[in-house]
């Protein structure tokens, strides 16, 4: 039994050395990019050894494969809990609206994601794993847009380009933040109210999209307000096995 409780004591520990070593290269690919970062300045920055790290992952990729999968993972879930946070009485365009004007609530508040999938851009295989690995969260997008698109028939709702979209005001508020406040310099010095302004006009361009009438738009003072409190801990796991962790 002793022996037991200590292989399990040491696999968790290995475990969470993993996890730390995910967490400080996941900051360190945002900062400074896949490029710019080796294994030997992670190990430094994690306090681990180099060794260690290359027991656990193998190579620097790997590691951001990891992180990918994790990534990937997460926000599924995070997905799949915000649909359940929306009304489901709300028709398909309010629940579509709702749905992605807090998307992007929540790549404001956290924008680690956008800042790693913009930086994966630039190195084609790492970008290439991103694209075919992201299948189970295109069929969940595609689930809210078909109901509008049945509705709507004069307003088709191509994915792709909704996608688009929400990156594109995504990466702009994580990487553009000293246009934002110039953006809005008249009017405030805070970089939250900057940001909530940015929101805005996504906000007003998905009611135009989706005929959301004024008066069932949201309009918050804080973004938080928008976003579940869901963290990512870089441990993939289905929304099973999430749901029962939560609970």
């Amino acid at each position: 039994m002793t022996e037991k409780k200590q292989g399990r004591r040491s696999a968790q520990a290995a475990e969470e050395t993993k996890l730390h070593i995910m967490t400080v290269a996941a900051d360190m690919f945002c900062e400074l990019g896949y490029e710019r970062v080796s294994l030997r300045n992670i190990s430094d920055r994690a306090g681990v050894s180099h060794s260690l790290i290359r027991h656990h992952f193998g190579s620097k990729e790997k590691i951001w494969h990891s992180i990918s999968d994790c990534l990937e993972a997460y926000m599924h879930h995070y997905m799949h809990q915000l649909l359940n946070d929306i009304s489901p009485s709300f028709p398909s365009n309010q629940r579509l609206y709702h749905f992605v004007v807090r998307m992007l609530a929540h790549m404001i508040v956290h924008p680690q994601a956008i800042q790693l999938i913009a930086d994966a851009v630039r190195q084609e295989a790492l970008f290439d794993y991103f694209i075919d690995n992201s299948g189970n969260i295109e069929k969940l997008v595609q689930d809210q847009i078909d109901p509008f698109n049945q509705e709507f028939p004069q307003q088709q709702i191509d994915i792709r380009v909704l996608k688009w979209q929400l990156m594109m005001y995504g990466h702009a508020a994580a990487s553009m933040k000293p246009f934002i406040a110039e953006t809005w310099s008249a009017q405030t010095d805070s970089m939250d109210e900057c940001l909530i302004n940015h929101w805005e006009l996504y906000n007003q361009q998905m009611a135009c999209l989706l005929n959301i009438a004024p008066e069932k738009m949201l309009h918050p003072t804080n973004l938080n307000d928008l976003v579940l409190n869901i963290d990512c801990n870089w441990q993939k796991k289905d929304d099973a096995q999430a749901d029962a962790d939560e609970r």
